[in-house]
């Protein structure tokens, strides 16, 4: 069995900065893309970052410049660093990392941690 978990979030002002972490741990064999979604209320699940195993990077339009994700592979963990917080960025932010374990190749999530950005 294979579980994420975030580590993060919070409330914080306009302009201010947060970072998220997360952990897979469990049976893992290997471990491809990881990255991060998030979900405002009333919208569809956004990709916001994500990182391939060998550090190629994607963001969206929205938080290009401003958030950056990274990763370990050793530690198998991914962390999403966000400066200059806006209010439209509030969402639950979940962690995902393209797992192999002993049966297949499957794309996990973490519980998600609420990000709150006040004006």
């Amino acid at each position: 069995q294979v579980t994420l978990v975030e580590v993060g979030g919070g409330l914080v002002q306009a302009g201010g900065s947060l970072r998220l972490s997360c952990a897979a741990s469990g049976s893992i064999f290997s471990i491809d893309d990881m990255g991060w979604y998030r979900q405002a209320p009333g919208n569809q699940r956004e990709l916001v970052a994500r990182i391939s195993l060998g550090g190629s990077t994607y963001y969206a339009d929205s938080v290009k410049g401003r958030f950056t994700v990274s990763r370990d592979n050793a530690k198998k963990m991914v962390w999403l660093q966000m400066n200059n917080l806006k209010p439209e960025d509030t969402a639950v932010y979940y962690c995902f990392q393209d797992v192999t374990d002993q049966f297949k190749l499957a794309r996990r999530f973490g519980q998600g941690t609420q990000v709150t950005v006040s004006s």
